[in-house]
This record gives C-alpha cells, sequence and structure tokens, in this order.
C-alpha cells in the first residue's frame, strides 16, 4: 500500500494517542512531530520511535509530509491550519475545528481554495459503538427518529486535569469541550441542525485548582460553564442537550438517547469508541442489548486520520470532514449566541451526514 506521510504538531497530553493509535493503520506514518517546546518533540519522538522532531516552520517544509495532525490548544487551532494549508498540505485537527465561526470559514475557504482537505475530531463516531446505532437507524429499527437526549454532566477539569486553565477560556467550556462528541454523534445519527434554542450560565466566576502541579492557583471563568438547549434537526426530530461542568453532586443520565416512532435507542458514550448498545422496540418492557456490528471499539484516535488518508488515495469524500466540523462549530456558538439575545439561532450552514462504514472492515483499514 502507498503510505500517507504524516506530521503532528502539538506533543501535549493528547498526542500519544494519536502516536500509538496512527501505528495500527497500515495507510499512516508518522514520520515527524514539532512542538513550540522543542524537547517536548524530541521526547515524544524518542517515546514512540519517530524519526524527527523539529520546529513547526520545518515540519511545515517537509515535502513528504501530506496530512498534518494538529494538536495545539483550541485558541491556536485556526492559526496552525491556516499554515499547513497555505503549506499546501492536508489538515486534521484536534476538535473544536477552531473557536469562533469566522475562523472555520477561513478554514474551510481556504482548503476549497487549495483543493487540500480539512478534517476534525472527533472520529469517535466511526467506532463500533456509534456506527453499530447508525446501521439500526438506517435498517427501521426504531422507526421515524422523533426526539434525542444527550447529557454530558461533570464538574470540571480543574479536579484532575494538570493544565487545566485553557477549558475556561474562549474556546473552553463544557460546550466546546465535550460538546463536539454530543453534536458530532447526533449529526451522524439523525442529520443535520436546523435551529437551537440555548440558556447558559457561570455558577462559579472563579474555580481553584486541586489537581497537580497547580494545586491552589485561582482560575477566571471566561465562558459559561452550564450550557442547556434545544436542537430541532432539518429531518423534524427535536433534541434536548446539556453540557455541564457545574454537577459537584454527580448525576445518573443517560449519553445519548434517540427515540423513534417504533423504539429507542440507547447510544454509548460518545467520547469513547466502543460501548454498549440498547434497544427497546414498541410495547417491550425490557431493553435488549444489541451486539455491536463494527469494529474500531477501542481507543482508536487516529481513525478519523486513517479515513481521510484513504480518501486521498481514492478520491472518495471522507467522513470526519471541515464541512460536518464547521457545522458543530455554529451549533456550540448557537447555544451561547440564543442565550444572550434570547431568540432561536436559525443555523447558517448544514452538511451531509457522513457515509456509514461497511460491516467487516478490518481492524487497520478504512478503505472503502
Amino acid at each position: 500500500m502507498n503510505k500517507v506521510k504524516v506530521g503532528i504538531i502539538g506533543c501535549g497530553k493528547i498526542s500519544s494517542a494519536y502516536f500509538n493509535a496512527t501505528k495500527r493503520f497500515e495507510i499512516l506514518e508518522v514520520t515527524a512531530c514539532a512542538d513550540l517546546d522543542v524537547e517536548r518533540a524530541r521526547a515524544k519522538a524518542a517515546e514512540f520511535n519517530i524519526a524527527k522532531a523539529c520546529s513547526v516552520e520545518e515540519l511545515l517544509a517537509d515535502q513528504e509530509i501530506e496530512i498534518v495532525i494538529n494538536l495545539t490548544i483550541p485558541k491556536a487551532h485556526a492559526n496552525v491550519c491556516l499554515q499547513v494549508l497555505n503549506a499546501g498540505k492536508h489538515v486534521y485537527v484536534e476538535k473544536p475545528l477552531a473557536v469562533t465561526i469566522q475562523e472555520g470559514q477561513a478554514i474551510l475557504s481556504l482548503a476549497a481554495e487549495k483543493g487540500l482537505f480539512a478534517g476534525s475530531a472527533p472520529d469517535t463516531f466511526l467506532g463500533g459503538g456509534i456506527q453499530t446505532c447508525r446501521k439500526l437507524i438506517d435498517e427501521g429499527a426504531i422507526g421515524e427518529p422523533v426526539a434525542a437526549t444527550a447529557f454530558m454532566m461533570s464538574r470540571g477539569h480543574e479536579h484532575w486535569h494538570p493544565d487545566p486553565e485553557f477549558y475556561y477560556e474562549a474556546g473552553g467550556g463544557p460546550m466546546f469541550d465535550m460538546g463536539p462528541y454530543y453534536l458530532t454523534a447526533l449529526v451522524a445519527l439523525i442529520g443535520p441542525i436546523k435551529r437551537i434554542t440555548g440558556s447558559t450560565r457561570i455558577t462559579f466566576p472563579q474555580r481553584t485548582i486541586t489537581s497537580s502541579p497547580k494545586a491552589g492557583k485561582s482560575i477566571d471563568v471566561q465562558v459559561p460553564t452550564h450550557v442547556a438547549g434545544i436542537l430541532d434537526f432539518q429531518s423534524g426530530a427535536i433534541g434536548t442537550m446539556i453540557t455541564s461542568f457545574d454537577i459537584f453532586g454527580g448525576a445518573d443520565l443517560p449519553r445519548i438517547e434517540i427515540y423513534g416512532s417504533e423504539g429507542t435507542l440507547k447510544v454509548p458514550d460518545p467520547n469513547t469508541f466502543g460501548g454498549q448498545v440498547f434497544l427497546r422496540r414498541r410495547d417491550e418492557k425490557e431493553w435488549t442489548e444489541v451486539p455491536l456490528t463494527h469494529g474500531f471499539t477501542d481507543n482508536s484516535r487516529g481513525l478519523g486520520v486513517a479515513d481521510l488518508a484513504h480518501a486521498l488515495r481514492s478520491g472518495r469524500a471522507h467522513r470526519a470532514n471541515g464541512s460536518l466540523a464547521y457545522h458543530v462549530l455554529e451549533a456550540m456558538h448557537a447555544f451561547h449566541e440564543s442565550s444572550t439575545t434570547g431568540v432561536h439561532y436559525q443555523m447558517t450552514s448544514t452538511c451531509e451526514r457522513p457515509a456509514p462504514l461497511r460491516v467487516g472492515l478490518p481492524n487497520d483499514r478504512v478503505d472503502d
């Protein structure tokens, strides 16, 4: 197979998952990594046996690299994506695609102008859990999707993350941190969103870090930490969603449920690739666990990059694409905007439901 050479920019906490996962896909070869802290890049290169650790400029000048994975912090996503595209390379960025709608538009516009792919996490919707749910919905197991619920209830990241400040800055908060997983899953399962109505609040204007190494440091909260709202999908289905960093007493709510005219589907955690799927059809009293029909059920970060690489070689569309990521970005802003203005937010973007994966794909390829 004609491998696609890949570079990684950003060698922080999440990069290890990508270094590990990209090794499983035979089409991908990570040949270089870069970071503002070159020593950190060198440490990752040594740990994962990567041929070259270098500056961002050196990586972008490497003519052999076709795809760059952008793992920088959210506020740097757009700037680095634009640098990658201007260097003539395809880009795949960690979520969210960008912090502002204008930045997201700039990425898609430049990618289109240069004939390049722009892709974005999350790719968890390609995992066996949500792909099984997609197959059930497409086959009519729950009839017509009527409604959905999605809940991400948490106490916030200052209790466990070693560097949590950016979760409370622009581009952070529960919606921008975890919303991409939930919204991407909902769009993949139900389709694009037409309208959003939201309410938000900042419950604690200051938070104190209790995790090492910054325990005791105060954080000034700049973004809403509890976000609730209603989503009207183009299909006619209505969704209810809450994302929160304010749930200190815990909660016992489902991650995602899809309610159809003929039954209900319990969708696994969209921040994972696998999980359990449960179905209860009309008039049934008990839930039935549905065996997963698809692979990629372990931590398969990099699956979206592999799909993009196969798309490069075959000419087909890739699934974790920029249009999907931009639609999700606009939706996240829509919750905040609706709360601020007190009116419904009419979505200006749309996207295609990404094509489902075929049953029976090997665990190292996404080749159709």
